[in-house]
């Protein structure tokens, strides 16, 4: 496998911004009429601030970022892109210069499977590439994006002495891949294998002491990758999130009825991109803030608040191709969960309504005996996100669980 370690170039950011453009134009932001029963805010006074928002894209093009922009709510688009973070990272502490001595953030490119993966490594305080260090892997969630929340726990993971990598999926992010928003089990659980295969050709990596964190989607993902991957020596969760079961049975098993209804659309869809015809997508409403709010469950209502709002970025998209169900409802993140017989820990909110997959999980897990489930006492799914003391209740966790698993 050949690796790269490159950062993202002035002129790909000029080819993403005309891309955006182009995304923009052919999305429903433009369309003269809102969908059925299902409005749309915008109007078409928005053309002007989608301009605004691209040129403002262009001219941080200077500015190491890959950007990949589809239907986003334009005012956050425009907010994104005249931000002043140069790796466009949108969590609270982000890095926003690299200086000597202190944690440092690297984007890179490299290959996997004849595509282009997007990362940002993270090295801690005084790093020095003729050391060794102990090294996590961190699996973003379903919709997220590297600079997001797997962005947040990869630096403060570096903070405590880690190397540490978040990269974009493929299909997803500033990664490669065509049709857009793939989201297929193995190719996720391949991204996480992929991470690990760059990572420990990285100056400074202990291969010996390489962790595995997941967050959400990702999360699931990491239980399927460490089943197998043995070079992860210990595998840890954080609002673990089952894609399969909930893309197969709905979330809080809300949709039992309508499994074969939903895969005779997701069959159907797949004839459609064979056929040439178009590629339908699920997942992405747009929504009013009414509508948000009277969303059943607390990890949907926050979500659009994170996703769309207060951590809002171009490469995050709900959207996923239809006929990914023809895998993701095959798949269950704790088949053969037993092979895992690394450390493992498994963290989530007291209060989170995504719980149950987390606790349905944990005991499946037979194969290791060193294991443990933590609650955040009163966080929800998202706020274990972005909440500060959520953030660090967990990583006090994670801290501790890696510096004892992870030891030279």
């Amino acid at each position: 496998m050949k690796f790269s370690f490159t950062d993202h170039a002035q002129h790909a950011c000029f080819a993403v911004t005309r891309r955006a453009y182009n995304s923009f134009a052919e999305s429903s932001l433009l369309m003269p009429s809102p969908t059925p029963g299902n409005r749309d805010r915008r109007s078409h006074g928005h053309r002007a601030v989608i301009a605004i928002a691209m040129t403002a894209i262009a001219m941080s093009c200077a500015k190491p970022a890959a950007i990949r922009t589809d239907r986003r709510d334009a005012a956050g688009a425009v907010a994104l892109a005249t931000s002043k973070n140069p790796f466009t990272l949108t969590y609270e502490g982000a890095i926003m210069k690299n200086d000597p001595g202190k944690v440092n953030i690297h984007p890179v490119t490299y290959k996997l499977g004849g595509l282009d993966i997007a990362a940002n490594v993270y090295t801690p305080a005084n790093y020095d590439p003729k050391k060794t260090y102990p090294t996590v892997v961190v699996a973003h969630p379903n919709g997220g994006v590297k600079e997001q929340v797997a962005g947040l726990y990869a630096q403060r993971l570096a903070e405590h002495g880690y190397i540490t990598i978040a990269a974009d999926a493929a299909y997803q992010g500033a990664s490669g891949g065509q049709p857009r928003n793939v989201d297929k089990p193995s190719h996720r659980i391949e991204d996480i294998h992929g991470m690990a295969d760059f990572i420990t050709q990285y100056a400074g990596v202990d291969v010996k002491r390489l962790g595995l964190f997941g967050i959400c989607g990702g999360g699931g993902y990491s239980l399927a990758a460490a089943q197998t991957d043995k070079r992860f020596k210990s595998v840890a969760t954080l609002s673990m999130f089952n894609s399969g079961r909930v893309r197969r049975n709905g979330y809080a098993d809300s949709q039992l009825g309508t499994i074969q209804d939903r895969l005779q659309q997701a069959s159907a869809a797949r004839a459609q991109e064979v056929a040439g015809v178009a590629t339908p997508y699920s997942g992405d409403a747009n929504l009013t803030d009414d509508q948000i709010a009277k969303l059943p469950f607390d990890l949907y209502r926050q979500g659009y608040e994170y996703y769309w709002k207060t951590h809002a970025h171009p490469n995050s998209t709900f959207k996923y191709t239809t006929s990914s169900l023809l895998d993701l409802m095959r798949f269950d993140a704790t088949d053969q969960i037993e092979l895992i017989d690394q450390p493992l820990l498994m963290i989530a909110g007291s209060k989170a309504d995504s719980l149950y997959m987390t606790e349905q999980a944990f005991p499946k897990a037979s194969g290791t005996k060193d294991k443990e489930m933590f609650k955040i006492e009163g966080a929800t799914h998202i706020e274990t996100y972005w909440m500060p003391q959520y953030v660090d209740a967990a990583m006090k966790k994670l801290a501790d669980f890696f510096g004892k698993t992870l030891q030279a």
